[in-house]
């Protein structure tokens, strides 16, 4: 199985990202041929500072690495170093209906919230469907707002297959029946982890550099305090029982804590009796707890840019060995020499 997904690196990288990605994607090396990229060219849709945007790159490769993902084991890249990727976007972009675009949540969500639209915007599930199929994926791990991305993937990939590929089957699109031939693209699936696919922010919105509404996981230690301290709470006295629906602390803790330390917080939420004040600390401990030893690792690998330099280019070549072979059978489809 491979197992294709990533980060994009247009802001600080939070627990969100953690609890709702690269937590999975360390999982999830062992379980097959993974490929982890950095998505720095989605990230110029909002980063237009050249030293911010290569700072932000240099962040999330370090984030992945301190956070457990093992270079040996899966690759990790830089999405602008496989430049078939772009070749890959614009060629299925050829077949790509407009009112699809018109419909992403992407778009809509941004437009909904005065973005001015341009066309990265528009075009950023193109890129996106093009980042998945370059490399054949076959499982692509994405939280519940992520879906629409992998539905368009599998929709402009059938699509492609049925205008190039003769005797191609929607029906089946392995080839497997006799006259079917296979697609070129093959058609991802999904991978969610539904207990934490959507994490919340301080605010109770989803957790999202777009809402400042963050945990950074890398942040300075006072303001990663400030921030847990802040989450939003209402008014329940502390003898009372606290309520569990609409309650980011809670969910946060359910997130963060052990199952079995999560159960004793879950008993005496419910009984009453404490403040919201502990259970905010609870959540710094936690957080410190479980991010302490990446956080110290981080630290080593910055102090050599040398060595994480190789890693991203050992991970690109790699890369790039899989997008040629795929864009060779892309182009003599389409009728490019």
């Amino acid at each position: 199985m491979r197992i294709l997904s990533g980060v994009q690196s247009s802001g600080r990288l939070h627990i969100g990202n953690y609890y709702g990605a690269l937590r999975q994607f360390v999982q999830l090396q062992d379980e097959g041929e993974a490929y982890f990229f950095i998505a720095n060219l989605h990230a110029l849709t909002t980063v237009r500072d050249p030293k911010q945007a290569e700072e932000l790159t240099r962040e999330a490769a370090v984030a992945y690495l301190s956070l457990g993902l093992d270079p040996k084991k899966a690759v990790l890249f830089r999405q602008s170093d496989v430049k078939e990727v772009l070749e890959l976007n614009w060629i299925l972009g050829t077949v790509v209906p407009h009112a699809h675009l018109e419909r992403a949540h992407s778009y809509k969500d941004k437009v909904a919230k005065g973005i001015s639209p341009d066309f990265g915007l528009f075009a950023y599930p193109v890129l996106m469907a093009a980042d998945i199929l370059l490399y054949s994926a076959d499982a692509v791990p994405v939280g519940k707002d992520q879906i629409q991305h992998i539905e368009f993937a599998r929709d402009w990939a059938v699509k492609f297959n049925v205008t190039y590929v003769p005797g191609y089957d929607p029906q089946d699109p392995e080839g497997k029946e006799k006259g079917h031939a296979p697609g070129i693209l093959k058609l991802p699936a999904a991978r969610i982890q539904e207990s934490t696919a959507v994490v919340p922010g301080v605010d109770g919105q989803k957790m999202s550099k777009s809402y400042g509404n963050t945990i950074e996981l890398f942040g300075d230690e006072k303001e990663i305090k400030k921030r847990i301290m802040s989450v939003k709470t209402d008014s329940t006295p502390v003898e009372a029982p606290k309520p569990t629906e609409n309650a980011p602390l809670y969910d946060l803790l359910k997130v963060m804590l052990p199952e079995s330390r999560f159960k004793e917080v879950d008993a005496s939420w419910r009984a009453g009796g404490k403040g919201y004040g502990d259970y905010k600390k609870q959540l710094l401990e936690a957080f410190h707890e479980t991010f302490g030893p990446a956080r110290q690792r981080r630290q080593e690998l910055l102090s050599d840019p040398a060595e994480l330099e190789r890693i991203l280019q050992d991970g690109a070549e790699r890369a790039r060995a899989e997008a040629s072979r795929l864009m060779q059978r892309v182009r003599r489809a389409v009728g490019i020499p």
